[in-house]
């Protein structure tokens, strides 16, 4: 039989229309799919074209800005347009931000000036204004690509003051903490939202789940934990990336002003001015109430001790409530937001019982776990899919020295529970290089002279200097594996009322090769304030000559120290690129006989023993 040109192509334009049909019906019914404990993308959710973008501000229960109405958050949502279409149903990854509608430029005199005594405050600093940018609807477009064509809706919000968010930024006051709590109700369906600013259309998340979860890096991750710690329903899960924790950790430590790595004269209202975006009306009152008042009162650069107005800006202090699950990564080398941070909330997450993994790598500031590390906890949490991410024996995943950042080793936990703490000794010759091990200390006192104008590096890299002290370990035969925190116990004295106390632990010889790794050459460091030997809430002047015995810790690591190598303990005053710099001449006394390095060593002392004969 013999088919006409007409009715061949009559066939052919219903052949085309059952087939546009039917992807339209496959488009129309996607749903996410799962592989292997894994969202997997979905091709109808994988055109951005098709995505579907709006905005609209959420209405808090506070009023930050002093302007009579509640505060209202900037909020955008990005998600697959079978949400509109099916009525699909999805769940949420938001990420909330103080950086997404710009930030101060760099101006001179922008940071204080740290060319002064302790215990002095400086001269008055130039606050530079923001200029707002952005356009509606859209907030940003972090983490759309990488979650919405996986079966994810994305939402982004900005903090309070800053882009067009009602309030003002306190900068981890509790606004910080509420905002994003009132976004997720707003999801959950517990808060109100509307088209305008100003308005009373009111708008519903009539496509959510209920389920949402939180990720960010640097402030945007601090902001999931904030969040958490309220304990709002329907935050499960949240995988901050290299989050400040405690803003007292990352600009004071143990009573000293000691600026964050990168950026030597930060303190809180420097912050405060670099993201204050907000409505230009309203900054003249936020800069007087939360910056010249709040802030000026309680950051206290003159003794750097601990008050309430620093352990208010603590989330270790506000994990009461926490109910969501956590995914924490940072990086071992970040000077700026150093992993004491991640550490500290780890273990109380820990402690709490609640499901909890961490992920360390060696680099600096920033760096996600592996996609497929974050995608089994969303998938878990968000989708609901019994993935066994919960069930896991290994806590930790750290990504070993010369390892590609993608490919963590796996570990029961952090710190290594092979790892002990051994107690290292001192012996004379610091100036130079005196001997770090088990031999019993010499009784002698061993003195340094401050001057921060020599650097880290200087004083590590020279073979002799009166402006540092130096003990080092035998040349290592075997590679040595420290995991934890090293703990430090100087007994010292001062000829000037005030010092600062700066610790290196280091490798040695230091490579300044170009091929050098960023783990090369400085294990970890720390810092401290001997006038806070008692307490971090109280100091008390010095006494020119008398002794003093300050503990503290340094920041946390895990790394083997290849063997030709050597462990240094290096002690000084100002740290160049850290401290104050009060002018140079103070001169510290150390007594070896009283001061110590605990190293937490995988196989502990037996491990030091065959590493260093």
């Amino acid at each position: 039989m013999k088919l006409s040109l007409k009715t061949k192509s009559i066939l052919s334009v219903a052949l085309i229309f059952s087939i546009l049909s039917c992807a339209q019906k496959s488009n129309t019914n996607a749903k996410p799919i799962f592989e292997d404990g894994e969202a997997q993308i979905v091709e109808a959710f994988n055109n951005p074209d098709n995505w579907l973008r709006h905005d609209l501000w959420v209405e808090t229960e506070f009023d930050t800005d002093g302007d009579g109405d509640l505060d209202r958050m900037h909020v955008s949502v990005t998600r697959p347009e079978q949400t509109e279409s099916n009525g699909l149903k999805l769940p949420i990854i938001y990420i909330t931000s103080p950086y997404f509608a710009g930030v101060a430029a760099d101006a001179p005199g922008t940071m204080w000036n740290v060319e002064h005594e302790l215990g002095e405050i400086g001269e008055e600093r130039f606050h530079p204004e923001v200029n707002r940018r952005g356009q509606r609807p859209i907030i940003s477009n972090s983490h759309i690509k990488k979650w919405v064509p996986r079966g994810y809706i994305v939402v982004h919000s900005s903090s309070p003051g800053t882009g067009l968010s009602d309030g003002a930024p306190t900068i981890g006051g509790k606004n910080e903490s509420l905002a994003p709590k009132t976004v997720i109700d707003w999801l959950c369906g517990r808060a109100k939202g509307y088209t305008e600013r100003d308005g009373d259309e009111e708008v519903k998340a009539y496509w959510s789940t209920g389920k949402v979860g939180m990720t960010g890096t640097s402030y945007n991750g601090t902001l999931p934990l904030a969040a958490a710690t309220t304990g709002v329903e329907g935050l499960e899960v949240i995988i901050p990336i290299a989050p400040n924790t405690s803003y007292y950790h990352y600009y004071r430590s143990n009573g000293l002003v000691r600026s964050p790595g990168g950026y030597l004269g930060e303190d809180i209202d420097v912050l405060y001015d670099f993201v204050h975006s907000g409505d230009e009306e309203r900054r003249p009152y936020n800069n007087k109430t939360v910056r010249d008042t709040e802030m000026r009162n309680g950051m206290d650069r003159e003794t750097g001790d601990l008050n309430e107005f620093w352990a208010s800006r603590d989330y270790l202090n506000q994990m009461d409530n926490m109910k969501a699950a956590l995914l924490m990564s940072h990086g071992f080398n970040d000077w700026n937001v150093m992993p004491e941070h991640s550490y500290r909330i780890y273990n109380a997450a820990k402690e709490k019982g609640l499901p909890t993994q961490i992920y360390y790598h060696q680099l600096g500031h920033g760096g996600p776990p592996p996609i497929s590390m974050m995608n089994k906890w969303f998938t878990k949490y968000l989708h609901g899919i019994d993935n066994g991410i919960d069930k896991e024996e290994n806590k930790a995943y750290i990504v070993r020295e010369y390892d590609d950042r993608l490919k963590p080793t796996a570990y029961k936990d952090y710190p290594n529970p092979e790892a002990e703490y051994v107690k290292l000794n001192l012996n004379s010759g610091g100036n130079s290089s005196g001997k770090l091990g088990l031999d019993i200390s010499s009784n002698q006192v061993e003195s340094l002279i401050d001057d921060y104008n020599y650097s880290g590096k200087d004083l590590a890299t020279t073979e002799s200097s009166t402006n540092r002290l130096l003990y080092t370990t035998a040349t290592l035969t075997e590679d040595m594996h420290i995991s934890g925190v090293p703990k430090i116990s100087v007994t010292l004295s001062s000829n000037k009322s005030a010092a600062n106390l700066s610790v290196w632990l280091v490798s040695l010889p230091w490579d300044n090769s170009n091929k050098v790794k960023i783990t090369d050459n400085i294990i970890t460091r720390g810092w401290a304030d001997p006038k806070n030997y008692k307490s971090i809430t109280d100091e008390e002047d010095l006494v020119p000559g008398k002794f003093y015995t300050v503990d503290f810790e340094l920041q946390p690591d895990d790394q083997i120290i290849r063997k030709g190598q050597q462990i240094g303990l290096m002690i000084f005053s100002s740290d160049s690129e850290f401290t104050l710099h009060p002018k140079p001449g103070t001169e510290l006394s150390v007594k070896l006989n009283e001061t110590s390095l605990s190293l937490p060593i995988v196989g502990g002392k037996d491990a030091f023993k065959k590493a260093t004969n």
